[in-house]
């Protein structure tokens, strides 16, 4: 029996899905469409705010807030939709996710700041950078935060994260992308444990 996970209404939460056997399940540009196509379509039932996103090739993470229905209900019409979608665009039998998400609480200001950051700055942090510059990567929200003039999808709240930087920084998504760009790595228990 699957044991049932306390879920704050109030808070954003870190998920992290992986595919199975870290295998490559966002292989090309329409994986990563159909990925946030996925978003879209659940947010219209199922409302929940998103501050930072990343699609990798074997993995994604968002920072979510879910505005009524609590995120595992979304998180469960997400994958499965994207899941479907892989299945018939691949013709794949089988689990294409690892296991269930990890989901981790952001309840304090700095939390929100430093796991934001820790998501924009997956595609310049593996062994080879995927991209030179953060916001030349197109399969994240970095890129929305560094020019505002691009449409965003209506889950992206790009309005929270720039009220919440520490002095001597602005309060603008100018000031939150160099926040970003200036962070340092830092191990995960560190951004969980800081309040």
């Amino acid at each position: 029996m699957t044991r049932k996970r306390a879920f704050n209404p109030h808070s954003y939460y870190h998920v992290i899905m992986r595919g199975n056997n870290r295998q490559l399940i966002f292989k090309t540009k329409e994986d990563m469409l159909e990925l946030k196509r996925a978003f879209q379509h659940i947010y219209v039932d199922y409302p929940f705010k998103i501050l930072a996103y990343c699609f990798m090739t074997n993995h994604y993470h968002i920072l979510i807030k879910a505005e009524r229905d609590p995120f595992h209900k979304i998180m469960g019409l997400v994958n499965r939709r994207y899941s479907m979608s892989y299945a018939k665009r691949y013709r794949h039998i089988g689990r294409i996710y690892q296991k269930r998400y990890f989901a981790k609480e952001v309840d304090s200001r700095l939390g929100l700041l430093t796991v934001s950051s820790y998501i924009h700055r997956n595609p310049i942090q593996t062994k080879k950078p995927m991209v030179e510059r953060l916001e030349m990567y197109p399969y994240s929200s970095f890129p929305l935060y560094w020019d505002e003039s691009l449409p965003a999808p209506a889950f992206l709240n790009r309005q929270l994260l720039k009220e919440l930087l520490p002095e001597p920084f602005q309060k603008n998504n100018t000031a939150y992308c160099m926040y970003c760009l200036t962070y340092k790595k830092i191990s995960m228990w560190r951004i969980w444990s800081r309040r």
